[in-house]
């Protein structure tokens, strides 16, 4: 485990929270928001040299929790620059998942091994720029099964 998830979880223990609340993707309030409207699954094939985000898992539909995998890859040299990554559940307001991913987030992904979604089927979007200032983006579908 990396170093900032360690933290979060004495700090999150030390706060007497529930330590499943680490691994929360989506909460069940967050989940009863209303979807936006226009928003579908979105996949840039073609776009040369810009970054590539690739869902490794989960597989469609599942159960909570799930295994959230990441796949990110830069081109002609480049690198992902990690801290330009948004993740967001799209919802009327949008939510922010990107502190809770934070802890999981490498150059290369991410690797969230539990994460806690409720059931129904949700778009997420992940942005993110590579070294050369080259904008890679994706919507996906999470289909969790109750």
């Amino acid at each position: 485990m990396r170093l900032p998830g360690v933290v979060a979880l004495v700090a999150i223990t030390l706060l007497g929270l529930d330590p499943a609340w680490a691994t929360r993707l989506i909460s069940d309030d967050e989940a009863k928001l209303p979807p936006p409207k226009g928003a579908v699954v979105a996949d840039r094939r073609g776009i040369l040299r810009s970054p590539k985000i690739e869902v490794i898992s989960p597989a469609q539909p599942t159960r909570s929790p799930v295994h959230l995998q990441l796949k990110f890859e830069a081109f002609g040299g480049a690198r992902i620059d990690v801290d330009s990554v948004k993740i967001t559940f799209l919802r009327t307001p949008n939510v922010d998942l990107t502190p809770r991913v934070k802890a999981y987030l490498q150059p290369s992904g991410v690797d969230m091994p539990d994460a806690e979604v409720p059931s129904g089927d949700f778009l997420v979007r992940v942005d993110l720029k590579d070294s050369d200032g080259r904008i890679g983006s994706t919507i996906f579908a999470l289909k969790i099964a109750p």
